[in-house]
């Protein structure tokens, strides 16, 4: 066991210390980036759903799911996004990633269980380009994010009611580069900001069930998240710089400028849902977040035409088994999951708000012994509007999971 556990830590490490690029979304230029799905690829695949906790999954977005589990469950996420970017002239390009997309463990103690991992919150991923009527252009490079590590708990109070507690470290690296080719000037200008975040914050969890038939279930869930205080090391950088055909930049003169460092304030985060179901057969439920991000400000730069407004989300998904405890059939074992979301992300640009909408399906495929699966799940979805002279995008995402359960603490038996 304990070989096992050190085996764990060494990965989350060493995907702590790997930098990945995760979106490529010119929205990822305001605040500190776009929001990363926090949830395991299950919930993903039905809208995003946090609901459900049972004894064999992880869930990533409550704390208090973790007072359900019964067998000691690792899980790893990957994920691919292709993004077609389009303005109303008509134009359009694609971009991809691959990414890590979260790392955990969860361990139960009888009514008791605990888990931790590292989950991706943020990312900052774009390349923009203005050219001015004299023949000027402005070039502008974005890259980083913000990652979570951190450690939950939850407790069964009784057969119904789950509470939770996820304490968590959030950490990461924010560059900003911009770049002037002045017609009038021989070489051209660099400018590269960058911001070191980090600080501690944690969620309050709680999930609540009963039966309100012989066969149906009610489900309700409740996570509230206290706004988060980030504190900000803030450099920058200006150089005269000679760009090379290959793209390269030769550095002539470089001058460090002093900024003051800033603390920055996560906006504070509640979701509840509910849903009705079958246990071990069916579910369907739904969801709503509100995120208090008017008062959010960017990192390090100003924007005339950006205004932060309060966020929100919608989701509405489930899951359906035809036989889950099926001998003769494997098809009828399979988790067939599906759902919908809408998001207004918070900000509007020129008055234009950046929603977003997603489609999403899925499937979980049972592998190996006890209750080990492979889970896989597919979304479409758009993001903007191509008005006002901004971009619309058109994305869809692929996640691959692996939840793998052991059973770590037996009871010896003497005869």
């Amino acid at each position: 066991m304990i070989k096992k556990i050190v085996v764990v830590i060494l990965v989350i490490v060493t995907s702590i210390s790997y930098a990945q690029e995760g979106t490529s979304s010119p929205y990822s230029y305001y605040g500190i980036g776009l929001q990363k799905f926090k949830g395991t690829t299950e919930n993903r695949s039905m809208g995003g759903l946090s609901i459900l906790a049972d004894s064999i999954h992880l869930n990533l977005q409550n704390p208090a799911a973790f007072g359900e589990l019964r067998l000691t469950t690792y899980t790893l996420g990957a994920g691919y996004n292709g993004l077609n970017l389009s303005n109303n002239q008509g134009e359009s390009s694609y971009k991809d990633n691959a990414t890590l997309d979260y790392l955990a463990i969860g361990i139960p103690a009888g009514r008791f269980g605990f888990g931790f991992g590292v989950v991706p919150l943020n990312s900052v991923g774009y390349q923009l380009s203005s050219i001015e009527s004299d023949g000027s252009e402005s070039q502008f490079f974005g890259s980083g994010g913000l990652n979570k590590v951190f450690l939950s708990a939850g407790i069964a109070v009784n057969k119904n009611l789950n509470i939770g507690l996820d304490f968590n470290y959030k950490f990461g690296t924010i560059e900003n580069k911009s770049i002037l080719d002045d017609t009038d000037l021989q070489f051209d200008t660099r400018e590269i900001n960058t911001s070191n975040l980090s600080g501690v914050g944690f969620s309050l969890g709680l999930t609540y069930s009963t039966m309100i038939t012989d066969r149906l279930e009610l489900i309700t869930s409740v996570v509230s998240t206290p706004s988060t205080k980030l504190s900000s090391n803030n450099t920058s950088e200006l150089a005269t710089i000679l760009t090379l055909s290959n793209g390269a930049e030769a550095v002539l003169e470089q001058q460090d400028i002093e900024i003051e460092d800033e603390d920055l304030e996560l906006p504070a985060e509640l979701k509840f849902g509910g849903g009705i179901g079958v246990p071990k057969k069916w579910f369907v439920g739904t969801e709503y977040t509100y995120i208090d991000s008017e008062d959010f400000d960017n990192r390090s730069f100003s924007t005339n035409n950006v205004v932060y407004e309060n966020a929100s989300k919608f989701a509405l998904g489930g899951y359906y088994i035809p036989n889950y405890n099926s001998l003769t059939s494997y098809l009828s074992r399979v988790v067939y999951r599906a759902g919908f979301r809408y998001e207004e992300n918070g900000f509007s640009i020129n008055d234009q708000s950046i929603d977003e909408f997603g489609i999403s399906f899925g499937v979980g495929l049972p592998v190996g012994r006890l209750f080990s699966n492979t889970n896989l799940s597919f979304e479409y979805g758009e993001r903007g509007t191509t008005d006002l002279g901004l971009v619309k995008e058109k994305f869809f995402n692929i996640s691959v999971s692996l939840s793998l359960n052991d059973q770590w603490f037996r009871k010896i038996k003497f005869n």
